[in-house]
């Protein structure tokens, strides 16, 4: 079977008209697409300022034909993502769930601090993420979400707030073999490295793209126009992904 996985990342939805409109813009391109994908993941920073407002609005415009499975971002607060977006009990407790699609296991892993930008993956979340890998069938493939990029994508700003426990992460996943690839957001910017020795995307932003260093003016960042990833992943666990400008 294969999966067809839409990513999107850091909506930052603040109320404001351009950041509405280019969420809307991205969604209602996933909607029509001529084959739907299994399910849409959002990597996080899904509210700009993590209020009950944002939370509804981003609950109405994720309200699609398809999964939506989502982690949080440096921007989110988890008790209020929970009750407000997600309709399930508060909870500050870290924000780790499995999900089952199209044969394949996506572990939407939370990876934030609270109050913070970086990123760190705590001892509960370590035991959670370990646990569920072994807990599956050992031909089942699994994909790792989670908001912040473990590794350097060389631009100073993303970098200074990334993962900070890295190696912790890369050392659990030499247990498990079936994880095929790692998917990230935080970074506002499409890329594409490894981790290791796996396949690590990083999905475009939606609210504004980041320009890199050789490519100038940084103010030219909200020029950009918001982004999707879509990862197939195929009967031989082959991990492809295709970037995609929403113009």
């Amino acid at each position: 079977m294969t999966l067809l996985l839409a990513h999107v990342s850091d909506l930052h939805l603040d109320g404001t008209e351009r950041a509405t409109e280019r969420a809307t813009r991205t969604v209602d391109y996933l909607r029509h697409l001529p084959q739907a994908p299994d399910a849409l993941l959002v990597t996080g920073d899904i509210a700009d300022h993590a209020t009950t407002d944002q939370y509804r609005q981003a609950a109405q415009l994720l309200d699609l034909p398809f999964p939506v499975l989502v982690c949080p971002g440096s921007h989110d607060d988890r008790a209020a993502m929970r009750q407000r977006m997600l309709d399930l009990p508060p909870s500050k407790e870290p924000f780790n769930h499995l999900h089952q699609v199209a044969g394949a296991a996506v572990l939407t892993c939370d990876s934030t601090i609270p109050g913070q930008d970086g990123g760190h993956l705590d001892t509960s979340t370590l035991v959670w993420i370990n646990q569920t890998l072994t807990d599956l069938p050992p031909t089942t493939p699994a994909l790792l979400a989670l908001h912040h990029p473990p590794v350097r994508i060389h631009h100073p700003l993303p970098d200074s707030m990334r993962l900070d426990n890295a190696d912790d992460l890369a050392g659990l996943l030499q247990a498990h073999p079936h994880v095929v690839g790692i998917l990230v957001g935080h970074a506002h910017t499409g890329g594409a490295t490894t981790f290791a020795g796996r396949p690590l995307l990083l999905a475009p932003g939606v609210r504004w793209t980041l320009r890199m260093p050789w490519e100038g003016e940084p103010a030219a960042h909200h020029d950009q126009p918001p982004g999707v990833a879509f990862h197939v992943l195929g009967p031989d666990h082959r991990l492809t992904t295709h970037f995609r400008a929403v113009v």
